[in-house]
């Protein structure tokens, strides 16, 4: 199983993520896991709500360019060496990680790792196969 992420592409420039973090407020929109990456002009903030489909119309709405993917979200233990494991499968098998970020919503000592594969159907294949839980929500 998969779950949706949001990419908010915007200005970098002062008070435009808190802008963003305000019509997701005001939508009423929980975040769930958030990263940003920047360049010197542009900012990518990546996100797992409670409601994509609400959120994405709000951001919209609000003249925000939006893109809804496809992610994969994996449970782990909270203790060292947990990710250099899940890692190591990706490496044997030859799938490229694109980025990843985590959080640690969930369950006590387990992490949740948000995985952006190249090739994402043989990356859930892997994490099937290696008995990996997968989060199907937040």
């Amino acid at each position: 199983m998969e779950i949706k992420q949001i990419s908010v592409f915007f200005e970098n420039k002062p008070g435009r993520l808190g802008e963003v973090t305000r019509v997701l407020a005001d939508a009423g929109i929980n975040l769930r896991a958030i990263s940003i990456a920047d360049t010197a002009d542009f900012g990518i903030l990546r996100l797992i709500v409670n409601n994509q489909e609400k959120a994405a119309a709000a951001l919209n709405e609000a003249g925000f360019t939006t893109r809804i993917t496809n992610v994969a979200a994996v449970e782990i233990e909270d203790e060292p060496g947990s990710l250099a494991k899940v890692m190591d499968i990706f490496k044997t098998a030859s799938v490229n990680i694109e980025y990843l970020y985590a959080s640690l919503e969930g369950k006590e000592g387990k992490a949740a790792v948000i995985f952006k594969l190249e090739d994402h159907d043989k990356g859930l294949r892997l994490i099937q196969e290696n008995g990996l839980s997968m989060i199907e929500s937040f």
